[in-house]
This record gives structure tokens, sequence and C-alpha cells, in this order.
């Protein structure tokens, strides 16, 4: 009787065994996919990714790196990126790149839909545009796409702005894009480009400085905030005047 049992379970694992040798597991089965079908799947992994990352870039411990950022790591160039929260930047700094970058910050939901109409319509008369980007889809782009500009970065661009401008506060999307924003060659972030430009933390910037850095932002490499030319310093002075008038836009920010 003894015997007969051993034989049984004997025969069960090894029915067992067998059974899961014929199971491939999740990497045999995505392999055996035909190449078609791996490529959309990676595709629609890659594209589904920013949008875990935006759950994730909740935690304010969390400091999200740019795709800059991350080109210059991988390249070994390196880079200058210090991290500081929203109360360590000075407001001033924060006023000037709202009327600079992007005056409707407090009032949009990620995308400025009015000037986005705008700026189709010039497009499709063929006439000059700005960017039109506010400061979600610039963080976005900063965050999870490339820097040309193109139909399909924007494309991915917008539905990136709104769902992150859903799920972080106000100021959370403005911490992180004072942190990943590029401020010259290797330097990333406000506390890093005030100490290089001006030799002071983001806390200490004055109204000047921080006019400076604002109008700079568009191209960094060419616009050199502490060496700025007759155009830029002209730029900082309108810039600077719309700072200090600036307290009904910023109360999302500071109320």
């Amino acid at each position: 009787m003894t015997e007969g049992l051993q034989q049984l379970d004997i025969s069960t694992d090894s029915d067992e065994e067998a059974e899961m040798r014929q199971s491939p597991g999740r990497l045999a089965r995505f392999k055996a996919r035909p190449l078609w079908q791996r490529i959309v799947l990676v595709v629609v992994g890659l594209m589904l990714l920013p949008y875990l990352l935006i759950l994730l870039y909740v935690l304010p411990f969390i400091h999200p790196i740019s795709t800059l950022m991350l080109r210059d790591a991988v390249t070994f160039q390196g880079y200058d990126r210090r991290w500081v929260s929203f109360d360590e930047i000075a407001p001033v700094l924060v006023q000037s790149v709202m009327v600079s970058e992007d005056g409707q910050f407090c009032f949009h939901g990620g995308v400025d839909w009015g000037e986005m109409r705008m700026l189709v319509q010039d497009t499709l008369r063929g006439q000059a545009t700005r960017g039109g980007s506010t400061i979600p889809m610039q963080t976005s782009k900063n965050l999870f796409l490339w820097n040309s500009r193109s139909f399909v970065r924007k494309a991915l661009e917008l539905p990136l702005a709104v769902s992150s401008s859903f799920v972080w506060s106000k100021r959370r999307m403005m911490e992180i894009y004072l942190n990943i924003a590029e401020w010259g060659p290797g330097i990333y972030g406000i506390e890093a480009a005030a100490r290089y430009h001006f030799k002071v933390p983001a806390s200490k910037l004055n109204a000047r400085q921080a006019a400076l850095l604002a109008v700079s932002l568009p191209n960094p490499i060419d616009r050199v905030a502490s060496k700025p030319g007759r155009g830029l310093r002209q730029l900082a002075s309108l810039i600077q005047r719309r700072a200090k008038n600036s307290g009904e836009y910023i109360k999302c920010l500071y109320n």
C-alpha cells in the first residue's frame, strides 16, 4: 500500500514538472510573438511609462531628472544639479519665470488652449509662431521627451502636460520645473544656475538676477544670464517690471 502511494506521489510530481516545462515564462512567450507584435508592445510600454512616473513623482522626496541630464550622464559629460525645495527658491525668481514663460500658469490645466488655437492657426497660414508651451508642457518635454520641434513631440506632450497638471499641485509642478530646467552647458536647476551665474544660492537671487535667468530660459546656451547682451538686458528689464506687478497671477503658489 505504501509503495503504491509513493508511486502515485512520484507520478504526480513528474506530471507537475512536465507541465511547468511545457508552460513557457513571460519572456519566452514574448520572444515567441511575431516581430511586429514585440515592437508594438515595446512602443506601448514606453508610451505608458511616463504616466507611471508622473504618479511616482508626486512623492516630495523623489527628485526627477530630465532627458538632457540623462543624456549627459550616459555620455559621461557630467552635469551640475542641486535640488532645492520650492520654499528655498526666491519668490522673485518664480514670479519672473512665470511672467516670462507662462503668465496663465495658475489658471489653466496644463495647456493654454486659447494660445494653442492661435498657434495652430498661425502655423496653417504659414506665419512665424512662438513656442506656445506652458510650464507643464515644458516640464513634460524635459522629463520624458526630446528637444527638437515636431508635431509628433507636441502630440505626445499635450496629454502628459494635462495628466501631470491633474496629478501634481501647482507648487510641485513649479518645483520640478525649476529643478530640471537647463541654464547653461551642463547646468540644470535653479540652485546650480544661481551659483554658476551669480555666485549666490537660489534663495538669495535679486530681482535683476531673477529676470536675467528667466529670459535666458528659451535658449540658455546662447543667452548667458551672467553675460547679457543689450537685447537680453532690455528684455530682462521688461520682465522685471512685469514680475513686480504679478501678485494676482501667483496666488496659486503662495496663498
